[in-house]
């Protein structure tokens, strides 16, 4: 099969500013720079988002089918159109079990590679663990997976375990983490410029020390949420803490906000460091963030690999991670400290303060990541290899036991 031939169909809520949408726009930047073949689109929530116009640019297609229970007949039919006018080589769905529902709506339809990616645990709670007829949809389409999948991938190898995937169930389909890649080069800039830049911009003094929080505000204050997956709010007594033990910190909140914000922000008012505790809603400069910040904190509750830390590691950024945190994570050991949400709001302020004084070797670091398994062009290879020759090789993670507290 030639290069130019090869065409793929992603299945996807919408190209919005999550993890693995901008993973997949990075690799259709590069399909289209290299013409490696076509990349298209079916967005199953039905609706157009932030990415889709650079997409079409790049010569993607983006087919807008509304999936849900009400809706299936017209789903069925605008699918099995879309997969028919495509005769792709590959169909890589992102949406858990319900790709296998997916499956078997398409099945007169579908390409000899079939690929289901999971990418989170949590969305196995959040869709499936409310009501007795969502678990059974679950497991009907863990079910169809293992009948039509051809290849099972994960952003981790423990994500594949945690749904369940290791099941002897699954043992006729190959499976591998497939990790989520990016260019490490734009995380390898000018250190000293960035944190004087973040320091004018938030009114903090020279040789504030900064740590950052990159993630969505939870939808709860109340720490230990269900519903909490980031941890937010935990994080800010986190910051708070640290602030009564060590005045030369600040703390930079960079996520999506949420009904949660304006309570947890008046939470570090009341405390006497509002002008400390910053929520800086989304941001399209999360390299100069993590270039100028000191320490990333990391609390997760669930995560399927934890791209934030690896991206993290390529600016040379200590990270202190929750255990839930895969270690799959880990490129750079001597960058990265695991603790448990167990251990308390002192224990981890006590490690925001240790790490905010860590060395930074960025250059070594950045090349590290650069040489990964997370790069993009690992990521671009790995795909292509995938959709063409029906090829999906696992990586090695860093061992556990390399995993320890930064120097």
């Amino acid at each position: 099969m030639s290069r130019r031939e090869l065409r793929v169909v992603h299945v996807i809520d919408s190209l919005g500013m999550g993890g693995a949408e901008t993973w997949l726009m990075e690799v259709l930047r590069r399909w289209s720079a290299e013409r490696i073949g076509r990349m298209d689109f079916v967005a199953t929530g039905g609706v157009p988002s932030v990415f889709d116009d650079e997409a079409r640019a790049l010569g993607a297609r983006i087919f807008y089918v509304r999936y849900g229970r009400r809706v299936l007949p017209a789903f069925a039919r605008a699918f099995r159109c879309a997969l028919e006018d495509g005769r792709y080589d590959a169909i890589h769905d992102h949406q858990d079990y319900t790709s296998g529902w997916h499956y078997l709506l398409g099945r007169t339809r579908l390409p000899p590679v079939r690929v289901t990616h999971v990418h989170n645990s949590s969305q196995i709670r959040d869709k499936y663990g409310a009501t007795f007829a969502r678990r059974a949809t679950a497991r009907i389409g863990k079910h169809l997976v293992g009948r039509y999948a051809t290849h099972i991938a994960g952003t981790s190898r423990q994500i594949l375990a945690e749904y369940g995937f290791d099941d002897a169930g699954f043992a006729h389909v190959p499976k591998a983490a497939l990790y989520c890649g990016f260019d490490a080069a734009r995380f390898a800039g000018d250190r000293p410029a960035a944190a004087a830049s973040v320091r004018r911009e938030f009114g903090w003094d020279d040789g504030t020390r900064i740590a950052l929080f990159a993630g969505r505000i939870d939808l709860s204050p109340v720490v230990g949420d269900p519903r909490n997956e980031k941890n937010s709010a935990f994080a800010v007594d986190v910051a708070l803490a640290a602030l009564a033990r060590d005045g030369g910190l600040a703390m930079i909140l960079a996520g999506k906000p949420s009904a949660a914000t304006a309570v947890l922000q008046q939470r570090a008012i009341d405390a006497g460091h509002g002008d400390r505790i910053r929520f800086a809603g989304i941001r399209a400069d999360i390299e100069r963030l993590m270039l100028a910040a000191d320490v990333l904190l990391f609390p997760s509750r669930a995560e399927g690999l934890g791209m934030v830390a690896v991206e993290a590691q390529a600016a040379g950024l200590p990270v202190l991670a929750s255990d839930a945190v895969p270690r799959e994570c880990v490129v750079v050991p001597e960058l990265v400290r695991f603790r448990a949400l167990d251990d308390g709001v002192a224990a981890w302020a006590g490690d925001v303060i240790a790490l905010s004084h860590a060395s930074r070797p960025l250059a070594e670091a950045n090349a590290r990541v650069a040489a990964s398994p997370f790069s993009i062009a690992h990521s671009v290879r790995a795909m292509a290899r995938l959709y063409a020759h029906g090829e999906l090789a696992g990586t090695e993670p860093v061992a556990a036991e390399r995993v320890g507290a930064a120097a």
